[in-house]
């Protein structure tokens, strides 16, 4: 059931009942860049009251209706002091020690802790994995340097730490990988960008791979809802796993409205040619790399759901669209001049 904003109308049984959520008054750490802002939007288009905490180093001039308060949470939680909030939101916590600090800051100062952590902290590479599956561990855990094999660890001691100084009190989120306006990864803006540009497109040769992506609005509206039904506990917040690689090709080919030719490449060739999967071409993971889906029917059970891939799509062309250069918005993946090489040596093996 998917719940009614503010003083949104329902029919119930015959009768007419108005949803009125308290506001709540919300802090959040971080939250300028990408899915932090997307939870002030939500937040504030649901009536509720939004700070901010961060030092500013990111759009310091968005969102000029929300407080901000100016500072580095591992150094400054000093001029929260007096403050409460009825919830605080924790979207850039990496190292436990950070966590740590924060929780026991808040623990008499506000009634819950959001922690955005990630499915990375799942140990399995292959198999549907749900809230129960085994997670990352670390010989280290004071090690503050985040690679591909400490950044899952990590994550999980900071979900640990904040549920020891807030025991009952934590939503815990293990998204997936989060696509959408505003995303400065380049893990899903590649695609549609490089469909804009027409022309040969290599594509790996993998259109029935399951690819599990969330958009940050669903994300950060779903995160709201959960806020204001005080949920607590641990929910992984994946994509749908019925949404295939050739789907957003064929998503991202139809929004461009461009003359493409698609050049499927095998996955052997792009691995014995050095190609990054999932960096210099997002989405794409080979078999052996891994096969895992992640289970996220708790989330949805409490209301999670998801828009098209179109919205998507189109959403994240026309945020694209003002970013200049375009170049800071792809992340590592391919250049055109990269592309352009893999495919004539492509074209000459099958000479």
């Amino acid at each position: 059931m998917k719940l009614p904003l503010p003083h949104e109308l329902a029919r119930v049984d015959g009768y007419t009942l108005t949803f009125i959520w308290r506001c709540m008054n919300i802090l959040l750490l971080g939250g300028s860049i990408f899915l932090g802002r997307h939870i002030a939007i939500a937040a504030l288009n649901n009536g509720h009251s939004v700070t901010f905490f961060n030092r500013g180093h990111h759009f310091p001039d968005d969102f000029p209706e929300i407080e901000k308060i100016r500072g580095d949470r591992a150094t400054d939680l000093h001029l929260l002091h007096g403050r409460t909030w009825d919830v605080v939101i924790d979207t850039c916590g990496y190292f436990p020690r950070i966590v740590s600090t924060s929780a026991q800051f808040f623990a008499d100062k506000a009634k819950r802790y959001v922690f955005i952590s990630s499915v990375s902290v799942y140990a399995g590479e292959h198999g549907h994995l749900d809230e129960n599956s085994d997670v990352m561990r670390i010989e280290d855990p004071t090690v503050e340097t985040i690679t591909g094999e400490t950044y899952g660890a990590l994550k999980y001691l900071c979900e640990l730490a904040a549920e020891y100084y807030m025991p009952e009190r934590v939503l815990t989120i293990r998204p997936g990988l989060i696509v959408g306006p505003n995303d400065w990864s380049g893990r899903f803006n590649y695609w549609v960008h490089r469909m804009n540009q027409g022309g040969n497109v290599l594509v790996p040769n993998a259109s029935e791979l399951i690819t599990q992506f969330i958009d940050v609005r669903d994300l950060a509206e779903w995160t709201i809802r959960m806020v204001e039904n005080t949920m607590t506990g641990i929910y992984n917040a994946d994509g749908d796993t019925s949404r295939t690689f050739g789907d957003v090709i064929e998503t991202c080919m139809r929004a461009a409205q461009r003359e493409i030719n698609l050049v499927p490449v095998s996955e052997h060739f792009l691995i014995e040619h050095g190609v990054q999967p999932y960096t210099e071409l997002p989405l794409w993971i080979p078999p052996e790399f891994g096969s895992r889906t992640l289970d996220s029917s708790k989330a949805n059970a409490t209301g999670l759901t998801y828009r098209s891939i179109n919205d998507t799509v189109e959403s994240t062309a026309h945020w694209l669209s003002t970013i200049s250069p375009i170049e800071k918005a792809l992340g590592k993946s391919l250049t055109p001049e990269r592309e352009a090489e893999l495919l004539r040596i492509w074209s000459h093996s099958w000479q």
